[in-house]
């Protein structure tokens, strides 16, 4: 299974912007389908962004024009750039991967958004 180590979480104003990271294992890693997903307090986890192995990219529409994924094949990295940050995004952020290994997911990291 492929292993995945989100970092970058943390407490930030309204308005403000955090970069997270996600470090994978393995050595096809740009072959990996790479995905965001977070989950809020009592809430469902819902799918934030995607990136295919192409770079192709795909947001959830409340991300959309804030949000940035993108990755570094050569650092084994996912990342995720959050700007204009609001209230409403705060969740743990979690990485998820698809490989032929199969589906992995990091341990999660926390991002709060204050107003």
């Amino acid at each position: 299974q492929v292993q995945l180590v989100e970092s970058g979480g943390g407490s930030v104003q309204a308005g403000g912007s955090l970069r997270l990271s996600c470090a994978a294992s393995g050595s096809l890693f740009d072959t990996y389908i790479m995905r965001w997903y977070r989950q809020a307090p009592g809430k469902q986890r819902d799918l934030v962004a995607t990136i295919t192995s192409g770079e192709s990219t795909n947001y959830a529409d409340s991300v959309k024009g804030r949000f940035t994924i993108s990755r570094d094949n050569a650092k084994n990295t996912l990342y995720l750039q959050m700007n204009s940050l609001l209230p409403e995004d705060t969740a743990v952020y979690y990485c998820n991967s698809v490989s032929p290994r199969g589906i992995s997911w990091g341990q999660g990291t926390q991002v709060t958004v204050s107003s």
